[in-house]
């Protein structure tokens, strides 16, 4: 038994646990990985999220705590050990937004709309201190992920970043640089589940949040709206625009603006978990950001950013996204 399994063993002992039947659950673009613990009727989750990656388990207990504090329903921590990055989670079950909506494609009005009311009550609430608040200059310097891994897993190089990082800099600053607000910034349909038998807004699960920060209130909706593993229908997007500007009042040019960078930023991530990860399976979804993308740089306020783009970063053809995918290690690193 390795020195981890030793580790969650003892924990899961700990916590009264120990006799569980443990299930692995699918993992994400992070170092975590989710197992479903069975202990007679009784479920919950373990995050097994390693010491020395990028997410700070801390930065999660607290968020879910705070999110739960709002009346939201994030998973409640039934225990913990931070120190080495173990948390035991209230088990919200299986219905995932985006797992309900494949088979009903239907009720994505009812879905999203609970959703959004949720993000409105989320950003209507004071955030908690000492958050994370980056300029214009540092999402723009983020959206950066496009040439740093996208351009140069497709090209072989990695362009001067110079006039990509003052356009898109100039337009955030102009466009999407107000007063801030708690965003989660992955706040879409795989991280959302549906609980019905819960009410008003306690019926959207929040899941993966521990990334908080401030940020632009039309950051999260492009988040759902825009979303890079599933097409949200046109009609979705257009009456939860609405909905959302109804009480927020974010203008259409915040939308795209912000819209531009979140694609940018996620197609360079792609390509990161493609090159250096071994995760090819994030390739196929790169036409669909691209094609966000492109809508999003029809806004006359991306115009100088348009002209950038269409420069520097070549179309996800298949050729190019089989360029990628042999540059893929023959099996996933950490």
């Amino acid at each position: 038994m390795s020195d981890r399994s030793q580790a969650i063993a003892a924990f899961l002992a700990q916590a009264g646990w120990g006799a569980a039947t443990r299930t692995h659950l699918a993992g994400d673009a992070s170092d975590r990985r989710y197992e479903r613990l069975r202990l007679g009727a009784a479920t919950a989750v373990l995050m097994d999220n390693p010491p020395g990656g990028t997410d700070d388990p801390a930065a999660f207990v607290a968020m879910a705590r705070h999110l739960r504090g709002l009346g939201l329903s994030a998973p409640e921590v039934l225990h913990a050990d931070l120190t080495r990055g173990l948390i035991l989670l209230e088990d919200l079950g299986d219905d995932l937004y985006a797992r309900l909506l494949a088979n009903d494609p239907s009720r994505e009005i009812e879905l999203y709309s609970v959703a959004v009311d949720a993000l409105l009550h989320l950003q209507a609430s004071p955030a908690p201190p000492g958050l994370p608040d980056l300029t214009a200059r540092d999402w723009a310097t983020a959206a950066g992920f496009a040439l740093d891994w996208y351009a140069f897993a497709a090209t072989g190089a990695r362009p001067d970043p110079v006039a990509f990082q003052a356009s898109l800099g100039a337009a955030l600053q102009t466009h999407a640089d107000g007063p801030r607000v708690l965003i989660l910034r992955d706040f879409h349909a795989e991280n959302l589940l549906w609980l019905p038998g819960r009410a008003g807004l306690a019926r959207a699960g929040v899941l993966d949040f521990q990334l908080g920060q401030m940020g632009q209130p039309a950051y999260d909706l492009v988040s759902l709206l825009q979303d890079a593993r599933r097409d949200v229908a046109l009609a979705t997007e257009t009456a939860m625009l609405a909905r959302f500007a109804g009480q927020a009042g974010d203008s259409a040019a915040a939308y795209a603006v912000l819209g531009t960078q979140r694609a940018l930023r996620i197609l360079g991530i792609f390509a990161r978990l493609a090159l250096v990860a071994g995760k090819p399976g994030y390739l196929p979804m790169i036409p669909r950001v691209w094609g966000q993308l492109q809508r999003n740089l029809t806004h006359p306020a991306l115009a100088d950013v348009r002209a950038v783009c269409d420069r520097l970063l070549p179309e996800p053809t298949p050729d190019v996204l089989t360029r990628i995918a042999r540059q893929c290690p023959p099996s996933p690193s950490r």
